[in-house]
């Protein structure tokens, strides 16, 4: 006959053997990275070269107002704040789905009074009504033989990585549009000096004329055209002052400081970030948490496959429970009234109707899904980078075009004032020049707030920028 011990230790070595062959079982497909096929260097790229990323790009600027006003949006934008909270909804999500990997532990315990029959066909002896009290811990355990908890811990930790992933896209987009904003604000200011240093000159002319008229020098019309193209002037630096009150309005907003002021300043002083290397590496989109996010995205879906298909596998449960339960609460902790029980469970699907079958083909396709847009993601990645790398070579050239092109408009300007004055030309030239003047002035700006902005682009396409210690090509 067997003792009491002995049975009580094969129970223990058979179920140990069960936990040790369930940590060798995991149903599903592992998850492995796709194969694409991705050029190895950027098509606007001419040469191979190492670079890094830096996740301060904003700081190569070199301006505190918009370091500022970055680290602030960072720390009050309501988009940012909703990104951290799902942070914290995936992190306990991912918490609870672990806590299944163990077993739980339950303290039950209740007392009772009741009258049960005395003209039945077994008669009850002793007190009537009568007392009952029970106390006991129970726990039970779910052996993870195919892997199901596992997969579906796998699946809630990529959850948890896609979610942090996305805080940081929605971080790199909201730098991108303080940036771009500030470098608009400060492009506005700038031309609200040009525009107001072109007003001068052309109340001054206005004057000219005027004191042209009371000598009899030229008619009228030279006085209505100048009073035209001064008012002309004024619309413009009306319609200038509105777009900067805006644009501070939205910065406002983006930072979450609605009573935000930001004085004046020249764009033009703001340094060129460092060009990028020569043949940057198309491995760089791995810095892109965009990318990263879809990635994750296509490991949750990939290990849900796994708990979907665990379910055609039988499931196996350990329970145990021990405590106490007697007629009187005094008796309660007595030896005699101790109770315990242990218990084996299982549960087999034999025939469901091929619910688990559509359940395996929803959980697949929606891994195809994630596949599909892991594989948009890197190639909508790589061609937004090539068309950043474009945009920053084309605007530098045509901002170098645009400076010569105001120097130049500089330069006709004061020769027509010149020649109106001697009176070689009408004063038809020099309203020509100054309106030719004033266009060229304000493309330049534009152009340097272009190539700032496409620098921009380039950091936010390249998930962060490059290293500016690097050699530049």
């Amino acid at each position: 006959m067997i003792s009491a011990a002995n049975f009580n230790a094969k129970r223990i070595t058979l179920v140990l053997g069960l936990v040790l062959i369930a940590g060798c079982q995991s149903v599903g497909p592992d998850y492995q990275r796709p194969a694409m096929a991705m050029p190895e260097q950027y098509g606007e790229a001419a040469s191979a070269a190492d670079s890094k990323i830096t996740s301060s790009w904003w700081t190569l600027y070199q301006d505190k107002t918009l370091n500022d006003l970055v680290t602030t949006a960072q720390q009050n934008n309501t988009d940012i704040k909703l990104a951290v909270a799902r942070i914290e909804e995936a992190d306990a999500a991912a918490r609870e789905i672990g806590a299944e990997t163990f077993p739980t532990v339950n303290l039950d315990a209740k007392g009772a009074r009741s009258r049960v029959t005395e003209a039945g066909a077994f008669p009850v002896y002793g007190n009537n009504p009568r007392n009952s009290y029970n106390a006991q811990l129970g726990t039970s355990f779910e052996i993870d033989f195919w892997g199901k908890l596992r997969r579906a811990k796998e699946s809630a930790r990529a959850q948890a990585l896609s979610s942090r992933y996305a805080k940081d896209t929605v971080a790199l987009s909201l730098a991108g549009l303080v940036a771009n904003h500030y470098l608009t604000l400060r492009s506005l200011d700038t031309q609200i000096v040009i525009s107001q240093e072109n007003l001068i000159s052309r109340d001054e002319s206005l004057a000219l004329t005027k004191r042209r008229l009371a000598g009899g020098v030229v008619s009228a019309l030279d006085v209505y055209q100048a009073e035209v193209a001064s008012a002309n002037l004024k619309a413009q630096l009306a319609e200038l002052t509105k777009l900067r009150a805006m644009t501070l309005h939205q910065l406002a907003v983006l930072t979450g400081s609605l009573d935000l002021q930001i004085t004046a300043a020249d764009i033009v002083a703001l340094p060129i970030p460092p060009t990028p290397p020569a043949g940057l590496p198309s491995s760089l989109l791995d810095a892109r948490p965009d990318v990263r996010q879809a990635e994750q995205q296509l490991v949750s879906a990939n290990a849900n496959i796994g708990v979907a298909k665990a379910a055609l596998y039988p499931s196996i449960s350990l329970t145990a429970a021990m405590g106490a339960e007697s007629l009187a609460l005094s008796n309660l902790l007595k030896s005699s009234a101790g109770i315990w029980s242990t218990g084996l469970a299982l549960h087999l699907p034999i025939f469901d109707s091929g619910k688990t079958g559509a359940q395996i083909d929803q959980v697949s396709a929606k891994q195809k899904q994630a596949l599909a847009s892991y594989e948009s993601a890197m190639q909508n990645a790589f061609r937004e980078v090539n068309d950043a790398l474009v945009n920053v070579r084309q605007t530098t050239e045509r901002e170098i075009a645009l400076n010569d092109s105001q120097l130049a408009a500089k330069q006709a300007l004061a020769i027509s004032k010149n020649r109106y004055q001697s009176g070689y030309s009408a004063y038809l030239e020099v309203l020509d020049a100054q309106r030719v003047y004033n266009e060229a002035t304000l493309a330049f700006v534009q152009s340097r707030q272009a190539r700032l902005l496409a620098t921009v682009a380039l950091f936010k396409a390249l998930g962060g920028g490059w290293h500016p210690d690097l050699p530049n090509g």
